[in-house]
């Protein structure tokens, strides 16, 4: 306002000298040169303000010299308002950028014509006329310079004085060299007014390579500009600072008061909406365009530029945010669209609001940042996908080793690490009679329940198939052991998969650092091994020690010594006699398998059968030991003593559909009736996974080859289920058997499966007979057959024969020739 007022009284205080009016079409020239030569412009930016310096100068200086002062400030004032009232009305400017513009423009005039006015003028060719005109617009531009710096001072402080003063040195320079051209065209309109024409060609000339040469600039700027933009977003990917590099360069780019991006929440990405504001360090989580917009580009793939003059619907979204126009473009990966990048309100005044220059621009920009932001998702999920399990997205075992060694890397005082590993059971079964699905879904279920029974602070993986590891810290091992029961009994609850329960039951090793070990992969190796053994207790959990270890290292030493036993003579068969318990006779001998090691002396089947079922082996053990009995009872049949040989199997032997063609080979081979045969399956074996021995049993049965339960009363079964499947013989595990003449329950037990067997027509066996007590007992219920050691040990081959021999030379007495004259046969090893 103020500077309007001094415009004002400026133009009054030279009308009493102006004259007499200049000729209108002067006026009227002078008016229309001033807005055309503000066509031709030179623009730059400082902070929120955008000013420009043009070649308004030349016609300014020529209406210096032409035209009194008063009529030059009209002029200029006229000139003005209708340059910036365009630039209103187009919404380049406000109304108060309207008024202030226009106000210092006539000061400047009113200056310039004071100081000419003053000094005085001569002829066009005078150089003191020359100095007066120079100096007359160089205080025009200085008046103008000194308005702007107010006006910044008043809006942003001192901060940005420097610069602004800077910029005025550049803009006198230029308004000196417009001048100099001004004076040019002066002396040769002085020399003839024709001139005007050879000036207007030039000047029409000079505009069009100057508006060709601003082009070629601002293209080769903009390449530039999107050289080094694709350059920093490369850096900025690989240092993870993408979306920070990014931001601030669409918006430094676009000279826009803020710049967006909004990535959707997919799968395990969240919701990605970060800003970048001229004002503000460091991004925010916000956009200042309505969401509304957002989706509207996100479903219809399509850039969308949102101004004063858009569609109705547009400026609504816009009301009562600070956003007066944006560009949103959509972020591509493919034909795909992920989310999008905008951009709002273009600063400064003397800048034209954002252009279809800008949206393209902000295209190719964006095309750049969908690949990099895209690939910086792939890498992310490739790196994910790397460390964790993709069906459970628990880490895997790669992570949890690093989760381990970071653990154990840090020490916390009375703090130790605990590592517990759980052993799914049960999972073989789902899979094998609901599907690979139900099984899939059963872990997934079993990966959630771990988290929640879990502490807070630890650390989940899945480290196999059916294998989980916890790590966390504890304040000593009593807490550890504990969780893992906690944590073990949680899993024991059902699982619900579609309308069924699911039962599961897990072992769980737990190892601790550094009792246990001192590195990740030592601690993990010993927490496996006591889930191992957590198999074989009751409470399913098990803490390491120095002796599980060993007896896990000897193992592994055994696979490759086993190989070598079978050619070496190391591996023997022993025979346990099996007795009639009516009449003490012998019916028969299991067979039983022996290795005498070189190093480690007597190694127990509990040892190397399960070393022969993991290296492969098993079906040859199985073969050596049936060829052994097989042509024991080919020689005992000779020599008129035809007893039958009973052989272990495994599971596994049991599972595989080609035994039977083996069995039938061997017993071609030696001439054995199959019946003299039985094949001793243990009873977890037969119906723990009933439909898979169910072919092999069947064929075996079929052969005419016996069929026995072994340690039955150990498992889930019942008799009556057993009576579905082809057996003849049950054998009463040894701990019931033992326990019968003291306990109870063992005895009921007993006489419970021997009165049952007897109603489902299959022969018994008590295993562990060691006491004359059991022996009258199990006389007393009925039971068919006895094994142990009352009778004898398991015997080698040289043993046996002569402990046949010795019963054969005994009298064969029998129980009914009276309590004093009987004589019962001890059947005692030799």
């Amino acid at each position: 306002m103020g500077i309007a007022v001094l415009a004002v009284l400026l133009s009054l205080i030279t009308l009493p000298k102006t004259g007499q009016m200049p000729e209108p079409y002067v006026l009227l020239l002078f008016t229309l040169a001033i807005p055309g030569a503000a066509a031709v412009s030179l623009r730059f930016t400082t902070g929120r303000q955008s000013w420009a310096t043009t070649a308004t100068d030349v016609p300014l200086l020529l209406a210096l010299f032409f035209l009194p002062a008063f009529w030059l400030i009209l002029v200029r004032a006229v000139a003005s308002l209708a340059i910036y009232a365009y630039r209103y009305f187009r919404g380049q400017v406000t109304a108060v950028q309207v008024v202030f513009n226009v106000a210092a423009q006539s000061a400047a005039a009113a200056c310039a014509g004071l100081l000419v006015m003053g000094l005085g003028v001569g002829s066009a060719t005078d150089p003191k006329t020359w100095a007066v005109l120079l100096l007359g617009i160089l205080l025009g531009s200085a008046v103008t310079g000194t308005c702007v710096t107010a006006i910044l001072t008043v809006l942003q402080g001192w901060g940005g004085i420097e610069s602004v003063l800077r910029t005025m040195v550049g803009t006198l320079l230029l308004t000196a060299v417009n001048g100099v051209l001004g004076l040019v065209i002066l002396v040769c309109l002085n020399a003839t007014p024709w001139a005007a024409i050879l000036i207007g060609v030039l000047a029409a000339v000079v505009i069009g390579i100057y508006r060709g040469y601003s082009r070629l600039l601002e293209q080769r700027r903009s390449l530039s500009d999107l050289n080094d933009f694709t350059r920093e977003v490369s850096e900025a990917t690989q240092s993870g600072r993408l979306i920070d590099v990014m931001l601030g360069r669409v918006r430094a780019l676009l000279n826009a008061e803020s710049s967006s991006v909004w990535v959707p929440a997919d799968g395990r990405f969240p919701e990605l909406l970060l800003s970048a504001r001229v004002d503000d360090m460091g991004l925010l989580d916000m956009s200042p365009v309505p969401e509304a917009l957002r989706r509207q580009v996100l479903e219809n793939g399509a850039t969308l530029f949102v101004g004063r003059d858009g569609a109705a619907a547009h400026r609504d979204a816009l009301k009562g945010s600070d956003v007066t126009e944006t560009i949103i473009v959509p972020l591509r990966s493919g034909q795909a669209v992920f989310g999008c990048i905008s951009i709002t309100n273009r600063l400064g005044s003397g800048m034209p609001r954002f252009r279809h220059a800008d949206q393209t621009l902000l295209e190719t920009l964006t095309a750049h940042v969908g690949v990099a932001v895209e690939n910086s998702r792939l890498v992310d999920r490739l790196r994910f996908d790397a460390y964790h399990d993709s069906l459970t997205r628990l880490p895997n075992r790669r992570r949890a080793m690093l989760a381990l060694e970071e653990s154990i890397s840090r020490e916390v005082p009375g703090e130790f690490v605990a590592v517990l590993v759980f052993d799914v059971d049960g999972m073989r079964e789902v899979n094998d009679s609901l599907g690979f699905a139900a099984g899939d879904d059963l872990l997934v279920e079993v990966a959630r329940r771990l988290r929640e029974l879990a502490p807070e602070s630890a650390h989940i993986g899945r480290i196999g198939g059916d294998e989980f590891a916890v790590v966390f810290r504890t304040g000593d091992t009593e807490h550890a052991l504990e969780q893992a029961r906690t944590m073990r009994a949680g899993l024991q609850q059902p699982f619900l998969l579609g309308t069924l329960d699911v039962d599961v039951d897990a072992a769980v090793g737990v190892a601790i650092h550094p009792e246990h070990g001192d590195s990740a992969d030592g601690l993990l190796q010993r927490a496996d091994v006591a889930t191992y053994a957590a198999r074989n207790v009751s409470s399913g959990v098990q803490l390491f020690n120095v002796g599980l270890e060993s007896r896990s290292v000897r193992r592994l030493g055994l696979a490759s010594d086993l190989r070598r036993a079978f050619d070496t003579g190391e591996l023997s068969v022993h025979y346990q006699p099996k007795i009639d318990l009516a009449t003490r006779t012998v019916l028969g001998v299991e067979c039983l398998a022996r290795w005498h090691h070189p190093t480690h002396g007597e190694v127990p089947p509990d040892d190397f059968v399960p070393v022969a079922e993991h290296t492969g082996q098993l079906a040859r053990l199985t073969e050596f030991v049936l060829r052994a009995g097989l042509r024991h009872a080919r020689d005992w049949a000779i020599q008129g003593r035809p007893l039958t040989v009973a052989v272990n199997l495994s599971p596994r032997t049991v599972a595989d559909p080609e035994f039977p063609t083996v069995v039938d080979a061997l017993l071609r081979e030696y001439g054995v009736p199959p019946r003299q045969l039985t094949l001793e399956i243990t009873e977890d074996g037969m119906v723990g996974d009933p439909d898979r021995p169910l072919p092999t049993l069947h064929r075996l049965h079929e052969l005419g080859v016996r069929l026995s339960v072994d340690d039955f009363g150990t498992g889930y079964s019942s008799l009556s289920y057993l009576r579905r499947l082809p057996v003849h013989e049950v054998k009463i595990d040894r701990g019931f058997v033992q326990g019968m003449a003291t306990d109870e329950g063992d005895l009921a037990i007993v006489r419970a499966v021997v009165d049952l067997s007897r109603h489902f027509g299959l022969s018994v066996v008590a295993e562990g007979v060691e006491s004359e007590m059991t022996l009258a007992l199990l006389t007393d219920i009925g039971c068919d057959i006895g094994q142990g050691f009352l009778f004898s040990r398991p015997l080698s081959e040289e043993r046996l024969e002569a402990w046949l021999n010795a019963q054969a030379e005994e009298p064969a007495v029998t129980p009914d020739q009276g309590e004093e004259g009987a004589v019962v046969r001890r059947l005692r090893a030799i």
